[in-house]
């Protein structure tokens, strides 16, 4: 797996290329098919339209011939006197029946031959109980459940019309079992009086004829009525069904004059193109299912064959000419990623293309600058330690020096020369500690000699209110130490923290942790406010300096120039529980 990713890593920006340049052709590719897709769609949409408009137009003239037969055998019927007698006259004798009957009969066969070319049937009833029926293919009910009848209460309730109605035997919504009846009611003109009604059905399965040749796989022609009921369609799964969608979709068009609109039907992207059938009082909904007639003019399949061969083609050539690009600078990659951290010799091997040679004299030109300028760096930092390290040790107080010489007086007035000898020599060795070679480090034995003649000294002057002990564990004698790491942080507890407090100790200890050299300065003096090692006291938010002589700050700032920002001084300090100052150094045993 590391392999892997090794050799990931060196051709990552020929891959990111690649990438992007597939993405971006797989885009184009998909943009371009949909966007032919689209336009093709509108255009089969605008002239779909049109020809379906016209081929609706066609179904209407059918139904129209169709219509124009059933008013004239309508008509016909309602001026035959015979008929009208036939329907209205009560019982007579048996001879006066017999010859209304046959005048009625001859002159139905007459009315008949109006609809012969459709295969239709007529049926009358009269006021009086009688009926007539032509052939078979009239309603299957007697005469009084054809009275009961939805279509005969509708018919007599509007006399004047001309109605067409629904009907399916047995409730079985089958072009076999299914009707369309035209009705009228059959009604003495200069009265009004109502003697009797006609009936004239077609089977659904003929009334589809006037449309069956204009449809095909995909599109579909189904006529409503105005209650949104199916009364007659190419598919025989919706007829009978209530279409309220459809009827909906039917007036949309109607009333706001659109060519059609696109729905989602039963679950499927249709195209709804409609007209008004006045003369039946229904609607001609054509269905046209969308993909499929696309698919009809769109092969899908072979253009996304097609697509697919020229984004082929297309990433073959991207995978060609972005790998010769890249493939120098992979080379150059490589030999720079064998130079070692930090090592800024190892020159790479100038070989190859112009474009890759021109690098390669660059990188090795900005080694050489760059071994310059860190050779100049270096110098330039180690003269600014020893310039700042030797600041730092001339810090020492002059008032200190003073004092400890008025001391030192004092004690010769009062005959106590021993104790002056024991303070020149201790003052003698701080300075001399202080002033000797600034570039070296010291050990912590050396240290601890540094800081005990500095306690003794200011137990001289002060007294010996405040007691220093020092804990140093063996293992830490030897290590190496700036000098004066240590006295600052002495020096600020005797002078600042036991101003309210009359007396008190500090605690020096030194010990190892984790190959790091730990050194405390503990005292139980007075303490300071909002100090916690989260609190920094070397930021810019601190204003103040808290320590006479050399300050702690600049002792912070020495550790981090000496050895870096994982190493330095944190503070914690609580009021009236004293000061805790831990020094992070690294574990040094041997003189750098």
């Amino acid at each position: 797996m590391k392999a892997f990713w090794e050799r990931f890593k060196f051709h990552s920006l020929f891959i990111k290329i690649f990438i992007v340049m597939v993405i971006s052709i797989i885009a184009v590719a998909l943009s371009a098919s949909w966007t032919t897709v689209r336009m093709s769609e509108r255009l089969f949409m605008g002239t779909f339209s049109i020809t379906n408009s016209k081929v609706i137009s066609q179904i209407k003239a059918n139904f129209e011939s169709f219509h124009y037969s059933i008013v004239t055998a309508t008509n016909n019927t309602q001026l035959s006197g015979t008929i009208k007698s036939f329907l209205s006259e009560k019982d007579s004798t048996s001879q006066a029946m017999l010859r209304t009957y046959y005048n009625m009969t001859t002159q139905m066969k007459r009315i008949q031959s109006n609809v012969d070319r459709y295969e239709v049937g007529i049926k009358i009833m009269g006021e009086n109980g009688r009926s007539y029926a032509t052939n078979t293919n009239n309603l299957l009910l007697t005469d009084s459940e054809l009275n009961k009848q939805k279509l005969t209460q509708s018919t007599l309730a509007e006399p004047k019309r001309l109605m067409y109605h629904f009907y399916q035997e047995n409730n079985q919504p089958t072009s076999q079992e299914s009707v369309i009846v035209a009705s009228k009611a059959l009604m003495e003109r200069t009265t009004g009086d109502i003697y009797g009604s006609l009936y004239i059905t077609i089977q659904e399965g003929d009334f589809k004829s006037f449309y069956e040749s204009f449809v095909s796989t995909g599109n579909d022609v189904a006529i409503l009525n105005k209650e949104g009921q199916i009364v007659s369609s190419n598919r025989n799964e919706l007829l009978g069904q209530q279409a309220t969608d459809l009827l909906g979709y039917a007036r949309k068009i109607e009333q706001e004059g659109l060519d059609y609109v696109n729905v989602d039907f039963r679950g499927k992207d249709l195209i709804v193109l409609a007209d008004v059938l006045p003369s039946y009082d229904f609607y001609i909904v054509n269905l046209i299912d969308k993909q499929t007639a696309l698919g009809q003019m769109v092969d899908t399949k072979m253009v996304a064959l097609f697509c697919s061969a020229i984004v082929l083609v297309a990433l073959i050539v991207v995978f060609l000419i972005s790998r010769r690009l890249t493939k120098s600078l992979t080379l150059l990659s490589r030999q720079m990623s064998k130079i070692t951290e930090r090592n800024f010799h190892n020159y790479i091997t100038v070989t190859g293309s112009f474009e890759f040679q021109e690098l390669g004299h660059a990188y090795n030109y900005m080694l050489d600058e760059l071994n310059d300028y860190v050779d100049k760096l270096v110098l330039t930092q180690k003269e600014q330690r020893n310039a700042e390290l030797a600041a730092l040790q001339h810090q020492i107080n002059p008032h200190f020096l003073y004092n400890t010489l008025a001391s030192v007086n004092f004690l010769v007035q009062q005959g106590s020369k021993d104790k002056a000898v024991q303070t020149i020599h201790a003052l003698i060795s701080m300075l001399q500690h202080a002033l000797s070679n600034v570039s070296e480090t010291i050990s912590m034995a050396e240290e601890l000699e540094n800081l005990k003649s500095y306690v003794f000294i200011n137990h001289v002057r002060y007294g010996e209110r405040i007691r220093v002990n020092f804990f140093v564990s063996p293992d830490c004698t030897e290590a190496r130490v700036p000098k004066l790491i240590i006295q600052p942080f002495i020096e600020n507890a005797f002078f600042h923290a036991f101003n309210r407090k009359n007396e008190g100790y500090i605690h020096v200890l030194a010990s190892q942790d984790a190959g790091m050299l730990i050194l405390e300065v503990v005292d139980n003096g007075d303490g300071m406010e909002n100090m916690s090692p989260e609190r920094s006291l070397f930021g810019p938010e601190s204003k103040r300096q808290l320590f006479n002589g050399i300050g702690i700050k600049n002792v912070h700032d020495r550790i981090i120039l000496l050895y870096g920002k994982e190493y330095g001084i944190t503070i914690t300090s609580n009021i009236n529980e004293g000061t805790a100052i831990k020094i992070r150094l690294p574990l040094i045993t041997t003189q750098n």
